[in-house]
């Protein structure tokens, strides 16, 4: 199959799992094919997928992840603060990492609104649907949602990315906290963490709780980058770069504030 005919092939088979979306109509149009596919993959439930869904749909996926371009962590540049650490502005999704960090809810099952922006949502599509259902066994096993500040690893399935690290960030709803400072360092220390127990030698981590979370920005990255450079003071460990992703200028300026001087 070539791409029209793997995206064509896998928004029937997505449509006709669910008598909901059986009705829907394909557009002829590429733009809007590929967006009734994420939005048809969003909305799945955490579900296995057959051998031959996950064939088509990893092939597809991949390809498009080239399409887009992979971006290889060798081709970064360190940051002057530190050698360790790394800046770069772009989607996460086209990151060859050994992990990138995603930005979960509770439920780890990724976001469930169609073609939705945040970062949540962003990995899950690109990843495929088997991400979802892995995330899902995830939280059957513990036999609850997952807790703020913790993380959760799995592999990265269609990514260029090796595997995804889940960590649920703070929500902060009326007024930053300690609390919240500390849940938000602990997402960190935790990515960085199960990072080196798989032995790891780098990791992305995206703006956490930054977003729908509400919590502010410039003072996230104080304590992401404080965070990340105390653990790397403090523990050998396989993992020799660092990288803070941005998408955003105002977050790229916030971080380029800190990584050039002294914090």
């Amino acid at each position: 199959m070539d791409q029209t005919e793997a995206r064509l092939w896998l928004i029937e088979k997505l449509k006709n799992e669910n008598p909901v979306y059986r009705k829907v109509a394909v557009p002829d149009d590429e733009v809007k094919q590929k967006e009734l596919l994420r939005a048809l993959m969003n909305v799945r439930d955490a579900k296995p997928a057959g051998a031959e869904f996950r064939e088509v749909q990893d092939a597809y996926l991949r390809r498009e992840a080239l399409l887009r371009g992979i971006v290889s962590v060798d081709s970064l540049v360190p940051c002057a603060l530190d050698s360790r650490l790394y800046l770069w502005q772009g989607d996460i999704t086209r990151l060859a990492a050994d992990a990138i960090v995603n930005a979960a809810n509770y439920t780890l099952l990724g976001c469930f609104i169609p073609l939705h922006n945040c970062i949540d949502n962003c990995i899950h599509s690109a990843a495929g649907v088997q991400l979802r259902w892995d995330c899902h066994e995830i939280v059957r096993r513990q036999g609850h949602d997952e807790p703020t500040g913790r993380a959760q690893i799995t592999p990265g399935y269609c990514l260029p990315a090796k595997y995804v690290l889940h960590t649920v960030g703070p929500i902060v709803d009326f007024g930053l906290t300690d609390e919240h400072r500390e849940l938000l360092a602990s997402c960190y220390r935790s990515c960085l963490d199960l990072a080196a127990e798989k032995g790891l030698g780098n990791i992305a981590f995206c703006c956490i709780s930054t977003g729908v979370f509400c919590f502010p920005a410039e003072e996230a990255a104080q304590i992401a980058v404080k965070t990340v450079r105390e653990w790397l003071d403090s523990h050998e460990s396989s993992i020799n770069k660092v990288i803070f992703n941005v998408f955003g200028n105002r977050d790229k300026q916030i971080y380029e504030d800190i990584l050039g001087g002294d914090l």
